[in-house]
């Protein structure tokens, strides 16, 4: 791949940089089993279900799908609702508590191979950004020790207080590369989620190459992706 045609890479986080989409899948299934168990005639959630209502979305969008999906209706609340409330921003809350809670007991780690990319790029004078659905981005690359390498991560945070539509809509990559000072049409987006890859894809963006993290090559081409690899270590020189 030829890097030295895009100045600006914009990377999705969970499941791109860290295995961390592994244990937002975990905090999902567990937080949606626990609810459903208290609802008669409601078949236990799946993982189907998360790639096709949850993956990749802003997290109170993705409780919204999911439920609308189940025919289940739910009081909106308010993002400081308590975890134990039955709003879709207290189970928003529930599976963020999940999900911290298994990050502080198992901690994280990189792939390799996107660590690999991310040095070369970062060497050769690229400009890096993170765009992530997750409230948690920071502190998993302060985690994983590689915060140094992103001057921008627009996050679930910056979205909403900027009110910024998340994935599958394209403004906050569009954001990204407006704050890294790089026209989107020089910009690849990074993406594992079919909604970050249907964002990129909707964007006047260079390139857009999805990861396949257990979504599918088919699916990550349907969304849009221009190219799909199984790791980053593909696309280092």
């Amino acid at each position: 791949m030829e890097w030295s045609k895009y100045p600006a890479v914009l990377f999705d986080l969970d499941g791109v940089i860290t295995p961390t989409a592994d244990v937002h899948m975990r905090a999902w299934a567990d937080m949606f089993n626990s609810f459903l168990h208290t609802r008669s005639g409601q078949h236990p959630y799946t993982d189907d279900d998360y790639f096709e209502y949850v993956d990749g979305k802003p997290r109170y969008n993705g409780v919204r799908d999911f439920l609308r999906a189940r025919g289940i209706t739910l009081p909106e609340g308010t993002a400081m609702d308590d975890p134990s409330e039955l709003t879709v921003c207290g189970l928003g809350n529930r599976k963020n508590q999940a999900f911290n809670t298994i990050i502080e007991r198992d901690g994280v780690a990189p792939y390799p191979g996107s660590v690999a990319l991310l040095e070369e790029l970062a060497a050769s004078g690229h400009k890096l950004a993170v765009v992530s659905s997750s409230k948690n981005a920071p502190a998993v690359l302060r985690a994983v020790k590689l915060d140094h390498l992103f001057p921008v991560v627009i996050d679930g945070n910056v979205a909403a207080e900027a009110h910024i539509p998340g994935k599958p809509a394209p403004d906050t990559f569009i954001h990204a590369a407006a704050m890294l000072g790089v026209p989107t049409d020089q910009c690849v987006v990074i993406e594992d989620a079919i909604s970050g890859v249907e964002a990129g894809a909707a964007g006047d963006f260079a390139l857009v190459v999805g990861v396949d993290r257990g979504v599918g090559r088919e699916a990550l081409e349907e969304a849009g992706a221009d190219v799909v690899v199984a790791d980053l270590q593909e696309l280092v020189s």
